[in-house]
């Protein structure tokens, strides 16, 4: 609820963006509004993945489940939970930030919010996987996701972070979400914005210059949101295929 009236009361600073300030505001909450109900996502899957995962042992030793299909059909039921989650989120989010009502662009802020959603709980999913309990696997989740939100690109933006660990930025998939965002919603935008020391320049031509965000580059940003689908999908995969933490 307090989320819901922060966002709500900067809507109308979000709908004007004549201020640096203001496309900080929309970036914050952003990053707020994925990184929180995210890593919910993440943290709220793996103790039921971890008590589904001893009935599959039963039943993959009664020669009653396949490792495949239970790793898919597992997959795909939180893939329609979160589609619907998603829907009503984005549908609220996007109402009170006042984002333009443009049906091009709601598909793209979907499209991005909720293969959000779906990474973070494919995410907690892998963790369970290969690590033999719940508890173990949310130290682990804990570890990376303080990363994730470090190299995200709001705390210190990507032109910021030093060279040697600038790897981490595109290492991480709030990072690639955080683009999306932002680029599908403005970086098309030829609105002035005042920029401290700085003479007023176009909202598209700051994002470029300040925050490195092109709006060309948004296509690339989408194929790599369904590339960490994959890859997390596929990592659960092999967990509950290869793996056995069963104890006798």
């Amino acid at each position: 609820m307090l989320f819901t009236i922060i966002i709500t009361q900067k809507s109308y600073c979000f709908s004007h963006r004549t201020k640096q300030q203001d496309l900080s505001n929309l970036m914050g909450a952003m990053y707020a509004a994925v990184l929180f109900l995210g890593g919910t996502n993440t943290s709220a899957v793996q103790s039921v993945v971890a008590i589904e995962r001893t009935v599959f042992y039963r039943e993959k030793a009664a020669g009653m489940y396949s490792a495949l299909p239970y790793a898919f059909a597992q997959a795909l039921v939180e893939t329609i939970y979160v589609g619907i989650q998603t829907f009503l989120y984005s549908l609220l989010l996007y109402y009170m930030i006042g984002f333009e009502w443009q049906f091009g662009k709601f598909l793209w802020f979907y499209y991005y919010v909720f293969m959000c959603f779906v990474y973070f709980t494919l995410y907690g999913m892998m963790l369970v996987a290969l690590t033999p309990s719940y508890q173990i696997a949310a130290i682990v989740m804990s570890f990376f996701l303080s990363f994730w939100n470090l190299f995200s690109g709001f705390l210190i933006p990507r032109g910021q972070i030093p060279i040697w660990w600038r790897w981490y930025y595109w290492g991480s998939p709030v990072a690639w979400t955080i683009y999306g965002l932002i680029t599908s919603q403005l970086g098309d935008k030829s609105n002035p914005v005042y920029v401290p020391k700085h003479e007023n320049m176009p909202v598209k031509v700051y994002l470029k210059e300040f925050l490195g965000y092109e709006h060309d580059f948004l296509g690339y940003v989408a194929l790599a949101h369904v590339g960490w689908v994959l890859l997390f999908f596929g990592v659960f995969v092999y967990g509950i295929k290869a793996l056995n933490f069963q104890r006798r």
